[in-house]
């Protein structure tokens, strides 16, 4: 780890990358189907050996991230698609869903270190970490890869924000990881409280769009910020980088995955340019995952990236195939809507509208109802903070004043 990159697997021939993976390829899935009843059943007549290449690779079925939950009830803890025992992993999460995921024992075993070193992280950082540590995984991934770039980690987690405020003016971090929003959150807050928040040089956020003007806001504030995509069952998939000039374009696909762009619902590639669900195959021992859909949206860039490094790269999160939206960090799922809509039989149609307020992400749930009263208003607000744990205003209409189109959450941001 030295100068522009990370190490020389990302500069080398794009030929000898993709000849690399697919020659590892059928011994991961040979180990999976080995060790791993899921991953047995599910690539029943699937012979490994022969999946040496993208064209072999889009004939194996894809597993759906979405089928996650029903698959992990009825093989706990997971689906039977680890390849070692629950006891053997270093750590286990939950995200929402359920869905439980293990963490291996591996230095980086997230893959989130050459992101981070994208984004200008180096050794001897104090990098402030605002990605939840408490179940979920997100804390845990940044916080790994910090540290094996040697960084020191503030383990802040999200909220306590009077208290983080203190701890940053006091331990002076010079690196910011967390989603978008809250980096703002505590700078405005660290302004008004006459808090010392200018340490901050570099950032790496996730789970979350960075729109362009708040990247441009926090550039004029001295900080260089960068994306990763990141999910708890696959670890890093793909980060940002920059030209010498500081030009961000896309984001570069990460060494020790291979992902597709398909047609959503289906296996099938779709060419370069055009808009398609991501899967993706991560070479992980511990918890292989062989063509994840995940239900995200995005498209291959054709072109090589300026910045000299070789790898595939993709446009960035570009919206999800179904309804389930992310909003300051967590999944929103259409039956979290549906059962909102159960505890108040009230309730007409409802429509979960995503939008963005002061450059941070809002929520407001319209619904019908012929009962407007404020006492009602407020019970459907505490019902939809206790199933989504996010707040939102609720806006209440008249019985067919919404559109009989079937959309339960409608997320209404500019990904430009």
């Amino acid at each position: 780890m030295s100068g522009t990159y990370f190490d020389q697997l990302e500069t080398r021939d794009a030929e000898a990358r993709e000849t690399a993976l697919f020659a590892l390829l059928p011994g991961l899935i040979d180990r999976a189907k080995r060790l791993a009843p899921g991953w047995a059943e599910h690539l029943k007549g699937v012979d490994a050996q022969t999946i040496g290449s993208r064209e072999a690779l889009a004939t194996v079925p894809v597993l759906r991230k979405s089928a996650l939950k029903d698959v992990q009830a009825k093989a706990p803890p997971f689906g039977g698609f680890a390849t070692d025992a629950a006891g053997a992993m270093g750590r286990i999460m939950m995200s929402p869903g359920p869905i439980f995921e293990p963490e291996g024992r591996g230095e980086n075993w997230w893959r989130a270190a050459r992101a981070l070193y994208a984004a200008g992280f180096r050794a001897g950082d104090v990098v402030h970490n605002t990605f939840a540590y408490h179940l979920t995984p997100g804390g845990w991934i940044l916080d790994s890869g910090a540290r094996a770039l040697g960084c020191a980690v503030i383990p802040a987690g999200p909220g306590n924000t009077e208290q983080q405020l203190e701890a940053i003016a006091h331990l002076r971090p010079t690196a910011y990881v967390g989603v978008p929003d809250y980096l703002k959150i505590l700078l405005d807050k660290a302004k008004e409280a006459g808090k010392d928040a200018s340490s901050f040089k570099r950032a790496l956020v996730s789970g979350g769009a960075l729109f362009p003007s708040l990247r441009t806001e926090y550039k004029g504030r001295g900080i260089d910020v960068y994306q990763c995509y990141a999910t708890a069952d696959l670890g890093v998939i793909a980060y940002e980088t920059a030209t010498a000039s500081g030009v961000v374009d896309g984001m570069m696909v990460e060494e020790g995955v291979i992902v597709e762009i398909v047609k959503p619902g289906t296996g099938d590639p779709v060419p370069a340019g055009d808009v398609g669900e991501v899967v993706v195959t991560t070479f992980n021992r511990d918890y292989p995952m062989i063509r994840l859909a995940t239900g995200d949206m995005s498209a291959l860039i054709a072109e090589q990236s300026p910045c000299g490094r070789t790898n595939m790269r993709i446009k960035g999160w570009l919206g999800r195939a179904d309804q389930t939206t992310k909003v300051k960090g967590m999944f929103v799922h259409p039956e979290q809507i549906a059962a909102l809509g159960k505890r108040h039989p009230e309730l007409g149609r409802i429509r979960l509208v995503v939008g963005r307020q002061g450059e941070q992400d809002s929520m407001t749930l319209k619904a019908e109802s012929s009962v407007t009263s404020d006492d009602f208003k407020a019970r459907v607000a505490e019902s939809l903070v206790a199933l989504t744990k996010l707040k939102g205003e609720v806006v209440l209409s008249a019985p067919g004043s919404l559109p009989n189109d079937g959309k339960v959450i409608s997320d209404e941001r500019t990904y430009g």
